[in-house]
């Protein structure tokens, strides 16, 4: 009976926060005890007691803990979270009531303000504040205890080790055991300190990584969750971790930088899930700015394909080093919008908002380019807008052409016509020894800038695909996923470069800068990714259960891999260590002009085979694959 009584109370008040004038009362009345108790000990064996003179002690305590315990805020707290703060507001606040105490009594030593039965003794105030701090610990403690037993019994319960057993890890530890919707039960610490083994933090034992994760500690002890409480933990230890815990089939979350902490304070809905781009990112570059502030502060700077993934973060670098305006150029009239949203609207963009000018304006329509150029006149031009998606393209040669190739013309032109400074076009590895339209594209537009011998200086900048970024791979698997499956993939064997979006930016920034002209460099895109194990990876993470990995087929045009050089390329080193300069042939510029042109005389006629065939002479290591233009040979016919 008293049993179901207590259950239905715990469940209708479960969630309900006692009053702070009720913990204030118990407070009181546990100051009450502690002074009796003092009190109980200082006068054993007395013959006679001096009731009302004890009362009135009583009512100077009282007072001067209530001031001293409503100053202090000890009453404010959450009962069921106390930490050590709470302890702490616990201790000051006594220890100030201790002072105010024995400062009375040396003033009543002096001036007689009451009589001396009625002051307190030196041993009864330190007594008496002593028992009190160890009362309302214990009482907090208790509750704690009572509502973690039974008011948060009926909740999900996941078992869970942290690694890390510094600071952030007790902080997590805390944090964890505050959380109102999980029973969260640490069941281990990891750390790798020799001094920290055999240990224990807030009573949980503290191991090496070897001893917990592998597959008999973690199916003994039904671990669910890895923890990583590490905040500034290097980027490739902490992938080396989620690996590790993603293969024994645990979930990987980890605490965020302190920088992150909402109102500096840490709490369980801060803890972050581990994400792909997570385990593809790489330690950060450093850059060495002042050549890139060299090259820009003071400058009209023009970005082309500004609403893009690549071309708005180059807009959101460049606001870094101070040019006297940016002109970013787009066709895509929402992402633009979406574009000029941001950037006049958050730090630190719109602190510059009078130096930025958002055109829209189609690179294949040379009048309005003109216009464009006309007006501005801009001395450094980033140009990053293009098509990029292999099969759309290999369905639309025609469009390809006109847009990567004489939109880049346009480009390029326009710079020369208005003498600017230096023209950075942003190329992709699928340049290199193309197999489908969009990559022999890009390289024709490569061969173009490359062939120009003016002042104007063009560098061509290559790279593999960004995280995140419009139609890549991981934001189709995310889709993919939300959908319930399958995941597809082209191949099983096929594997690409990933660099994030602004490493990517930072080195086009870069390259820029140390280019003289005719330059074509190439990043460091570190190790291949195989699709079929990002896939598998993005499912452990994702924490669902039976999702396919579909084999589709490869698509028209698609490589097994890409590659960054050409077979007859080489490379020299530059300052920089993720750079390259590309040893690449030149084509000489009236040869070029002139296969551009019998190239244009044959749009018109939206003859694909015609047109993809030109382009396989003018690039002869364009070799279709899985394609209808396979059937071209290197000189353009039919074989």
């Amino acid at each position: 009976m008293i049993k179901k009584l207590l259950f239905r109370i715990v469940r209708r008040y479960r969630y309900t926060t006692a009053s702070r004038w009720a913990i204030y009362a118990i407070d009181l009345f546990t100051l009450l005890v502690a002074f009796a108790l003092t009190d109980l000990f200082r006068l054993r064996g007395a013959a006679h007691i001096d009731w009302p003179s004890l009362v009135a002690k009583f009512v100077i305590f009282a007072f001067v803990a209530t001031v001293c315990y409503l100053i202090i805020g000890t009453h404010r707290s959450i009962i069921r979270h106390s930490g050590l703060f709470d302890i702490y507001k616990v201790l000051i606040s006594n220890a100030i009531a201790s002072i105010v105490l024995v400062a009375f009594n040396i003033f009543n030593n002096n001036y007689n303000f009451v009589s001396n039965r009625l002051t307190p003794a030196y041993s009864e105030i330190l007594m008496t504040f002593a028992l009190q701090v160890v009362n309302m610990i214990s009482v907090r403690l208790l509750l704690q205890r009572l509502y973690n037993d039974y008011f948060r019994k009926h909740r999900p319960v996941c078992n869970i080790v942290i690694y890390g057993a510094g600071s952030a890890g007790t902080i997590a530890y805390n944090a964890l055991a505050q959380d109102p919707n999980h029973d969260y039960r640490i069941v281990a610490y990891i750390d790798d300190s020799p001094k920290k083994k055999d240990a224990a933090l807030n009573g949980v034992h503290i191991m090496n990584r070897e001893a917990v994760l592998n597959p008999e500690f973690i199916k003994k002890n039904d671990i669910s969750i890895l923890l990583i409480a590490i905040p500034s933990i290097r980027l490739s230890f902490k992938q080396e971790i989620t690996t590790q815990g993603l293969d024994l089939g645990l979930t990987v979350k980890s605490v965020p930088h302190i920088s992150k902490w909402i109102n500096d304070t840490f709490s369980a809905n801060q803890i972050q899930d581990i994400k792909i781009e997570d385990l593809l990112e790489r330690e950060s570059i450093k850059l060495d700015n002042s050549n890139i502030i060299r090259e820009v502060s003071g400058k009209t700077v023009m970005v082309t394909g500004a609403a893009g993934s690549i071309g708005s973060e180059i807009c959101r670098q460049l606001t870094q080093y101070q040019p006297e305006r940016i002109i970013m150029v787009d066709q895509a009239e929402s992402p633009m919008y979406d574009l000029q949203f941001e950037l006049r609207n958050n730090e630190p963009y719109k602190a510059l908002v009078d130096r930025m000018v958002f055109v829209i304006a189609n690179i294949k329509d040379k009048p309005r380019m003109q216009q464009v150029f006309d007006e501005y006149h801009p001395q450094i031009i980033y140009h990053a807008a293009a098509y990029k998606h292999v099969p759309f393209m290999e369905e639309n040669p025609y469009e390809a052409i006109l847009v990567n190739v004489f939109g880049t013309k346009n480009i390029a032109d326009l710079a020369v016509e208005h003498h600017a400074e230096k023209f950075v076009m942003i190329s992709t590895d699928k340049a290199v020894n193309p197999t489908n339209v969009m990559g022999a594209t890009k390289r024709m537009a490569e061969i173009y800038i490359q062939s120009r011998e003016t002042e104007t200086h063009f560098v061509t900048t290559r790279f593999g695909n960004v995280l995140g970024s419009n139609g890549s791979v991981i934001p189709l698997f995310k889709k993919q996923l939300a959908a319930g499956g399958p995941l597809t993939v082209t191949h099983r064997d096929i594997i690409r470069y990933f660099m994030t979006i602004p490493e990517a930016c930072n080195l086009v920034l870069e390259a820029g800068a140390m280019g003289k002209g005719g330059d074509i460099f190439i990043f460091d895109m570190g190790a291949p990714v195989k699709i079929y194990d990002l896939a598998k990876k993005m499912i452990q993470l994702s924490g669902l259960k039976d999702i396919e990995i579909k084999e589709i087929g490869l698509r028209p045009g698609e490589k097994l891999y890409e590659e960054l050089l050409a077979t007859k390329e080489n490379t020299l080193p530059t300052y920089h260590p993720k750079i390259l300069r590309a040893q690449v042939r030149k084509y000489p510029m009236p040869t070029i002009d002139e296969e551009y042109a019998q190239l244009w005389d044959i749009m018109p006629s939206f003859d694909e085979m015609k047109l993809v065939g030109k382009m396989k002479e003018i690039v002869p290591e364009f070799i279709s694959q899985n394609s209808i233009f396979s059937s071209l040979d290197k000189a353009g016919n039919a074989k």
